[in-house]
């Protein structure tokens, strides 16, 4: 009998429709389109504009899309997981939500937190699952609402993030596709340097905490780039080593949409040309999780049945890691 392999079956993605230049930006903090772009890759981000609106909305856009498109009706969902640091609250999970809003009833649903590398721990989560036998379609959505935690008036973050929300259909696989192999990493040490400082249970809000601005994002750039330039490299440089693949081998590298000079680390340390590396920083910013399956969405008609695959991501916490699959099927 044929080992079962979790494989990605289909791709979906959402981005909002308002489109938040560097020049605008400019407007409101001391910066402009040359240095924004100089230092982070980043021309534009989209942002979701309207009362009301959450992760939730642009994860249903994407899953209703992509059931679509799978010819997957709500009934055969057996679980959805979502990663995200931007849930609609605190509780209920975001993905309960999506689920409700979606049709999917009965299903299990949960969200992940992992910061920018919570996709491709869900993506190793929900493997298990597939793998086991226990489940048949599983969807990973990875998404946030960035907008919503950003201070504005802060350039050392505002330049760097936007909005968007992309999900993948897993289904098992006896053909040898799918996802091969994973090396996940964390160093809570990090959290130092990448956080946000209130609205937990350490810190509740409360009139204070809103006065010194400490729901935003809190980011020490240099300690988290040298940590993120190291460590993502490294470790997508490990997963090859330990599958013994060339740079030959590597149809695409998928990496995490932080900072483009920490994609190009990467790819150097693997030997991948930049022809084989995935890269929208461009054009959306750092989505958080949604920064790995709106790739895949974008570049999906190029890739092939059989290409080797590798994801690389880092996030606050410190987390990082790195999974190593082959592609499914054909567009």
């Amino acid at each position: 009998m044929s080992e079962i392999k979790a494989a990605i079956t289909g791709i979906e993605g959402y981005t909002p429709d308002y489109v938040l230049s560097n020049h605008e930006i400019a407007t409101m903090v001391d910066t402009s389109d040359e240095w924004i772009t100089t230092r982070t890759g980043i021309k534009e981000r989209r942002i979701l504009k309207g009362e009301g609106k959450g992760t939730s909305d642009m994860g249903t856009e994407a899953v209703k899309r992509l059931l679509k498109k799978t010819n997957t009706s709500v009934d055969e969902i057996d679980l959805l997981i979502c990663a995200t640091v931007t849930p609609d609250m605190q509780f209920p999970a975001t993905a309960n939500v999506i689920c409700d809003k979606v049709g999917i009833v009965g299903a299990m649903s949960f969200d992940l937190a992992a910061a920018c590398s919570g996709f491709i721990y869900s993506l190793e989560t929900a493997r298990q699952f597939i793998e086991s036998g226990k489940y048949k379609k599983v969807i990973v959505v990875g998404g946030d609402k960035m907008s919503s935690i950003i201070n504005y008036e802060d350039r050392a973050t505002c330049v760097i993030f936007g909005d968007g929300a992309g999900a993948i259909m897993l289904e098992p696989n006896s053909e040898g596709l799918g996802i091969q192999d994973s090396i996940l990493k964390s160093d809570g040490a990090g959290r130092h340097h990448l956080h946000q400082k209130a609205g937990g249970s350490v810190k509740p809000a409360s009139h204070a905490t809103v006065d010194a601005k400490e729901h935003y994002v809190y980011q020490e750039g240099q300690q988290v780039f040298k940590f993120a330039v190291t460590n993502m490299a490294d470790v997508s440089y490990e997963i090859m080593d330990r599958n013994n693949l060339t740079a030959e081998d590597i149809a695409y590298l998928v990496p995490h949409q932080a900072n483009k000079r920490i994609i190009d680390a990467t790819a150097n340390r693997m030997g991948v040309g930049s022809d084989k590396v995935m890269v929208n920083i461009e054009r959306y910013g750092n989505t958080t999780n949604g920064t790995i399956p709106l790739c895949l969405w974008e570049w999906e008609d190029k890739l092939k049945k059989g290409d080797n695959i590798i994801l690389a991501a880092f996030g606050g916490g410190f987390t990082w890691g790195s999974i190593y699959l082959k592609w499914a099927y054909n567009s």
